[in-house]
């Protein structure tokens, strides 16, 4: 327990300074290609997806959904594309994430709310692999060292308590219920694994990751995650 405590303070503290500098090299925002329309979706209901979304989202999340760091996250990121199901998109767009500045759109309704899924899936430059990452076991591990794995290399930018934004991090709210009761156990995995390209959220797993996780370690963070839903 010890040796894996100081393990996890020393990757931290390199994460920490790897990070910083990270950020004063200044990341270039990618700008997503629009080419291509969502399986299944007409150019008309991707025409409205679009105006919906320029009319409600674009203020916050911005043009093409590339997204504002510590404001609005990326909507058209391709991990994300890839690991989100609509079933995600649509919630979180119906319900909001409440305690963030994420209001709900339900009033888009049912029909308004697809097409932006839509819109946002015409950005995806390769498949989507929810029902397959989904369908991950649930993560089993210890939320004590869970819990120092985070305040050493997720607390930078998520905030102590997974506030996000609303703490004055420049990541998102990830310790919140309204995102945690949203997502599974294999959506938070492959994130942390892989992280999200041309934003602040690096891999943690691989030789070229902020922090080389072991499979165990990100079940850790997981377990620990939940426990500040309850």
């Amino acid at each position: 327990m010890e040796d894996a405590i100081n393990r996890a303070m020393e990757v931290g503290h390199m994460a920490i300074q790897k990070n910083f500098l990270f950020a004063l090299a200044g990341l270039t925002l990618l700008t997503f290609s629009s080419a291509g329309l969502a399986e299944g979706a007409s150019p008309a209901t991707l025409k409205k997806g679009k105006a919906l979304f320029t009319e409600n989202c674009e203020v916050c999340h911005q043009a093409d959904a590339i997204g504002q760091p510590g404001v609005a996250p990326s909507l058209t990121n391709p991990e994300l594309l890839s690991t989100a199901s609509d079933k995600f998109f649509a919630a979180t767009i119906r319900d909001g994430r409440e305690d963030t500045g994420m209001p709900p759109f339900a009033h888009l309704g049912r029909r308004g709310i697809s097409a932006v899924v839509a819109y946002l899936r015409s950005h995806a430059v390769g498949p989507n692999r929810a029902v397959e990452i989904d369908a991950q076991p649930e993560a089993h591990g210890d939320p004590r060292l869970g819990k120092q794995w985070y305040a050493n290399i997720c607390s930078t930018c998520h905030g102590v308590a997974g506030d996000g934004y609303e703490a004055g991090g420049t990541g998102t709210a990830i310790g919140l219920p309204s995102f945690l009761n949203k997502v599974s156990d294999g959506f938070l995995r492959e994130t942390i694994k892989k992280g999200r390209s041309n934003t602040r959220m690096l891999p943690f797993q691989g030789p070229t990751a902020l922090a080389d996780l072991s499979n165990q370690e990100i079940d850790d963070v997981i377990v620990y995650l939940r426990e500040l839903a309850k």
